[in-house]
């Protein structure tokens, strides 16, 4: 189940949206499992410039167009 009601990023949306676990992104992206928690559900959590390359890499192999700005303003 996705996005049960839970508060979430747009992150958190995308992966919802696109039927994605979180779980999934953690292996892939090789970043911590809290991380990505933070992540797709903290809106004043922001990652470091390194995480953001390696959440874009993975998330490119679902969505090729995919940018940091879906999820980030920076």
């Amino acid at each position: 189940m996705f996005g049960l009601g839970k508060r979430r990023t747009k992150l958190g949306r995308w992966l919802d949206k696109n039927e994605v676990e979180q779980e999934w992104l953690v292996r892939k992206a090789g970043i911590g499992r809290s991380t990505v928690g933070d992540l797709a559900n903290n809106p004043d959590r922001l990652p470091t410039t390194r995480t953001i390359q390696k959440i874009l890499k993975a998330l490119r192999e679902i969505d090729p167009n995919v940018k940091s700005n879906d999820f980030w303003d920076m």
